[in-house]
């Protein structure tokens, strides 16, 4: 039960990219096409070197008051984004969204963006096992 990995979660995934270039409405016109909340933001070779998200674009974009047309990614992309491997347990992969407070997490092999897993990958059991791991630590906090 506990033994997949990121790469069994991101084997049918496409990676939606798009260059620190692109506007702020084309990631939100690339999200909305793609059903995607995110999209990674990528360099010539493949490499992550940010994530933008519908909260960024509604946070940094919107409530900021910038121009979708003018407001290019990489002014309102998060810098290097929290990343994993493929072989990363899905355990290890929740527990580091939990810890970062992520949503969206790009994967990586040899140093390009492969995919990307969401909250929403996650079945019951691992959501499950990060509940118990919580309690116990709040537990033991309380303990001290």
């Amino acid at each position: 039960m506990m033994n997949r990995t990121v790469g069994d979660l991101v084997h049918n995934h496409r990676v939606v990219a798009l260059p620190p270039t692109a506007s702020a409405r084309d990631a939100a016109r690339r999200m909305r096409d793609e059903h995607v909340a995110s999209v990674v933001v990528t360099d010539e070779g493949a490499h992550a070197v940010g994530i933008f998200t519908e909260r960024d674009l509604t946070d940094r974009v919107v409530a900021g008051g910038l121009d979708p047309d003018s407001t290019l990614l990489g002014s309102v992309m998060t810098r290097c984004p929290v990343t994993t491997a493929l072989d990363t347990s899905v355990g290890d992969a929740l527990r580091c969204m939990t810890v970062n407070t992520l949503r969206h997490l790009p994967v990586v092999a040899d140093g390009r963006v492969v995919g990307l897993i969401s909250m929403r990958d996650f079945v019951g059991d691992e959501l499950a096992m990060i509940d118990r791991e919580k309690d116990v630590m709040e537990t033991l906090t309380e303990r001290l």
